[in-house]
C-alpha cells in the first residue's frame, strides 16, 4: 500500500483515496462543506485546504486532490490557517445573522466551523445579497439567502435519488439553488437533503420552530414504515415524538431514510386510541380495562376454538405475535395469520421468504429481475442501492410488471405473469446477458404473491431463478411479516387464512392485532381490535384495546433480509394504552390460560429458546442455505393480469401514515392535486 506523511506522521492508504481521506486516516479533522463521502466530488467550498509537497506553493483543496506515494501533507501551517480564514470570511459575506431563529442552530456545520476555523471579526461592511425562497414541496423549508452553493442537495437528488429536480442556475454572484419551475421535489427520499445541508438553507418544514436539539431526548431505534428496518433516531420532548432522523447502518440504509419514515411521526399523536371501548347498542362507549378484558374473555370462553381467528397487522413486534401465539395456540385456536394481504409464502424453509442477497449484498449483483415489484415505492432506500450499482455501469435490470419510473433504465419483459413462462426461451438482449451473468438475482415483490394465481406465479418465478442460477429474494412491504413467518404465525392444520376469516361466516370471534389493511365489510364476527389508531379495524371493532405504537415500546422486528433488530421506547404509550404483549398477558389470566411470563425479558427468553433466530440480533447469514425451488408454489395457469406493486400510495400505507397531516399533504402533492407555483 502507498504511504504518505500527514504532519510528519506516515500513513498507509488505499490507492485511489484523496488527500482529505488520508488526513482522516491520520486522525486529522479537515473542515468541509461540499464534500460528502457518498456523493461525487464538487470542490466548491474550498474549505478543506491543505498544503501539499511536492506541489505548488499554495493551499490545495484536499477533497479533489488524489493522494500519491511520498506526498507530504500539512494541515495546520500558517498558510493553511490563513487560507481557511479567508474562505470562511467569503462564505459569511452574504450569510444573514439568523442563528437565533434558524432551525439549524445547534446542529449547524457553518456555526461549528466558523468557530473552529474562521476569523473572530468581519471586514465586510457592504449590503448582503438576498435570494427569494423556493418552493420544494411540503417537506423542505427554504431560506436560500443562507445558501453557500455547496451543491450537496443537487448531487444527492441527481445521483442518489435519481430525480433531478434541484439544480444550480445563473452565474457568479447571482448563482441560486432552485427547483425547476418551482416544482415540488418528486422523490421519496427528498428530505435527506435537509440532513446534508451544512447551513440553514434547507430545513424541515413540518418541524420548523418546534424545538432546539438540546431539548430533545434521543432514542436509537428501527423504522417500521417498510420492511427494510432502517436505523433511525427518535427525538422526543415530553410525551411527544417531534422528529425522526437517520442513523448510519451500512448494512441496511447507509445514512438515508425515506420521507415516510421521517415525517409520518406526526400521525403518532393524531386519531389515537388512548382508552378501552366496548360497543353497546351499536355505539362504542368508553370502558375500564377490567370491563373490556372481561367482555373479551367471556367471548373467548363461549366460542369454540375452531371459530376463533387471530390476524396480525403489518406493524406488530415479534413479542406481541409470540404472546398471541402462546395464548390462542394454547386454547387450541388454529386460525392465526400474519398475512392479511393473502401472501402465499409461509410454509417450508425460512430462505423461501427472505431477501437472501441481503440489502447490502444486492450491490454485488450484475443482473436483477424484478417480478411484481416497484422498489421505488416499496423500499426507496433499497432502490437507491440498485441505482448506485446501475450508475456504476455494473447492473442490468429486467422488469416483469407495469412500466414505472424506477430512476434507472431497465428492460421491460412484460406486464403479466405469463411473461415468466417464456423467459428462458426469449432471445432478448437481457436474457442473453442473464445466461452469462456471474451474480444474477431475482426480486419477487408482494404484488406477485397476493393474487389469485400467486401459487402459479411463485412456481414460475422459482423456475426462472433455478434456470438462470439466480439468488432468491422476496421484497416484503410489512415490517412484521418476516417475524410472523419465522414464528409460524400462519394457519395450522385445519385453520383458516386471513381472507377466509373475514369472509361472511368465516369466524365467530375475530381478534385483530393492529390489522387495518384487510377488508372487514363482510365479516359478521365479534371483532376485538388491539391497536393504536382509529383506523379500519377500530371502526369495525366491538371491543377496542388500545396498544402502544412502535415508538412507545421495546420490540423486536425482523426485516426483509431476516435481520433481527431491536426497537426501543422513546415515549410512553398514550393515555391508558398498554404494550401489546402485556394486554395479552392480562387477558390470559381472565380466560384461565395464564401465560408463563410476567416481564418482557421473560417473554424474550421463551422466544429465544423456541425460535433461536430471534436471539441473533443484527445477524444475517453471509451464505444462506440454498432455496428448494421445487417446493415453491405449485404449477398452474398464469393470468395475463398485470403484476401491480403492492403499494398503491407510498405515503398512506399504514394507520400511522394515514393519521399524518404531513403524509396527506405529500399524497396530495404526488397525485398532482396541488398546483405547482408556476401555474
Amino acid at each position: 500500500m502507498p504511504i504518505a506523511k500527514v504532519d510528519g506522521v506516515e500513513v498507509e492508504f488505499e490507492a485511489g483515496m484523496n488527500v482529505l481521506q488520508v488526513c482522516e486516516l491520520a486522525g486529522k479533522e479537515i473542515p468541509r462543506f461540499c464534500y460528502h463521502e457518498r456523493l461525487s466530488i464538487a470542490g466548491n467550498c474550498r474549505m478543506c485546504l491543505v498544503e501539499v509537497k511536492p506541489g505548488p506553493p499554495k493551499p490545495q483543496a484536499s477533497c479533489a486532490l488524489p493522494a500519491a506515494e511520498g506526498q507530504e501533507i500539512f494541515t495546520d501551517t500558517p498558510m493553511v490557517k490563513k487560507a481557511r480564514h479567508g474562505v470562511m470570511e467569503f462564505l459569511l459575506i452574504n450569510h444573514p445573522l439568523d442563528c437565533p431563529i434558524c432551525d439549524q442552530g445547534g446542529e449547524c456545520d457553518l456555526q461549528d466551523q466558523a468557530m473552529g476555523y474562521g476569523r473572530d471579526d468581519s471586514r465586510y461592511a457592504l449590503n448582503k445579497r438576498a435570494v427569494e425562497e423556493k418552493h420544494m414541496g411540503p417537506l423542505i423549508k427554504t431560506v436560500m439567502t443562507r445558501c453557500i452553493q455547496c451543491t450537496r442537495c443537487v448531487r444527492f437528488i441527481t445521483e442518489v435519488a435519481g430525480v433531478p429536480d434541484i439544480g444550480l442556475i445563473s452565474r457568479g454572484e447571482d448563482v441560486e439553488i432552485t427547483t425547476y419551475l418551482d416544482k415540488a421535489v418528486a422523490s421519496e427520499l427528498s428530505a435527506n437533503v435537509i440532513d446534508l445541508c451544512p447551513v440553514g438553507a434547507l430545513t424541515s418544514k413540518p418541524y420548523a420552530f418546534n424545538a432546539r436539539p438540546w431539548e430533545l431526548k434521543k432514542t436509537e431505534s428501527v423504522d417500521v414504515m417498510d420492511a427494510l428496518g432502517s436505523a433511525i433516531r427518535v427525538d422526543a420532548r415530553g410525551p411527544a415524538v417531534l422528529r425522526v432522523l437517520p442513523r448510519i447502518n451500512e448494512a441496511v440504509n447507509e445514512e438515508w431514510i425515506s420521507d415516510k419514515t421521517r415525517y409520518a411521526v406526526d400521525g403518532l399523536g393524531r386519531q389515537r386510541l388512548d382508552r378501552p371501548y366496548v360497543r353497546e347498542n351499536g355505539k362504542l362507549k368508553p370502558a375500564t380495562w377490567a370491563e373490556a378484558l372481561d367482555v373479551v374473555a367471556a367471548r373467548i370462553k363461549a366460542t369454540s376454538p375452531d371459530r376463533i381467528g387471530v390476524i396480525a397487522g403489518d406493524l406488530q413486534d415479534a413479542e406481541s405475535m409470540k404472546a398471541a401465539l402462546d395464548l390462542f395456540g394454547g386454547l387450541g385456536v388454529k386460525s392465526l395469520d400474519c398475512r392479511q394481504d393473502g401472501m402465499v409464502l409461509g410454509d417450508g424453509q425460512r430462505e423461501s421468504w427472505l431477501f437472501n442477497s441481503s440489502i447490502q449484498g444486492i450491490e454485488d449483483a450484475d443482473f436483477v429481475l424484478l417480478v411484481g415489484s416497484n422498489p421505488r415505492l416499496e423500499a426507496p432506500v433499497l432502490n437507491a442501492r440498485l441505482r448506485k450499482r446501475w450508475l456504476a455501469g455494473a447492473l442490468q435490470v429486467g422488469v416483469i410488471g407495469p412500466q414505472a419510473d424506477l430512476t434507472y433504465s431497465y428492460t421491460h419483459l412484460g406486464d403479466g405473469a405469463s411473461a415468466l413462462a417464456g423467459l428462458a426461451k426469449s432471445k432478448s438482449d437481457f436474457v442473453t446477458g442473464l445466461k452469462a451473468a456471474k451474480k444474477p438475482a431475482i426480486i419477487v415483490g408482494a404484488g406477485a404473491l397476493t393474487r389469485a394465481d400467486s401459487a402459479a406465479v411463485l412456481a414460475a418465478a422459482a423456475g426462472v431463478a433455478k434456470t438462470f442460477g439466480m439468488t432468491w429474494n422476496v421484497l416484503h412491504t410489512a415490517a412484521s411479516r418476516v417475524g410472523g413467518l419465522d414464528l409460524g404465525f400462519v394457519p395450522g392444520e385445519g385453520g383458516k387464512t386471513a381472507g377466509e376469516l373475514v369472509a361472511k361466516g368465516g369466524a365467530d370471534l375475530l381478534v385483530l392485532l393492529g390489522a387495518d389493511e384487510i377488508d372487514l365489510k363482510q365479516t359478521d364476527a365479534f371483532v376485538v381490535y388491539l391497536g393504536t389508531h382509529g383506523d379500519a379495524g377500530a371502526h369495525r371493532a366491538d371491543v377496542i384495546l388500545p396498544g402502544a405504537a412502535y415508538t412507545e415500546k421495546n420490540g423486536l422486528y425482523v426485516n426483509t433480509e431476516g435481520r433481527v433488530q431491536m426497537g426501543f421506547r422513546a415515549v410512553f404509550p398514550k393515555g391508558e394504552a398498554r404494550e401489546d404483549w402485556a394486554i395479552l398477558r392480562a387477558l390470559s389470566e381472565r380466560v384461565g390460560a395464564k401465560l408463563p411470563y410476567d416481564s418482557l425479558d421473560e417473554l424474550r427468553g421463551k422466544l429465544f429458546a423456541e425460535h433461536p433466530s430471534f436471539g441473533r440480533i443484527g445477524y444475517v447469514a453471509e451464505t444462506p442455505a440454498a432455496v428448494d425451488f421445487a417446493a415453491l408454489g405449485r404449477k398452474g395457469d398464469l393470468s395475463d393480469t398485470p403484476l401491480w406493486s403492492a403499494v398503491a400510495n407510498f405515503y398512506l400505507t399504514n394507520p400511522i401514515a394515514r393519521a399524518s397531516v404531513t403524509m396527506a399533504e405529500c399524497a396530495q402533492t404526488a397525485s398532482g392535486a396541488a398546483k405547482i407555483a408556476a401555474e
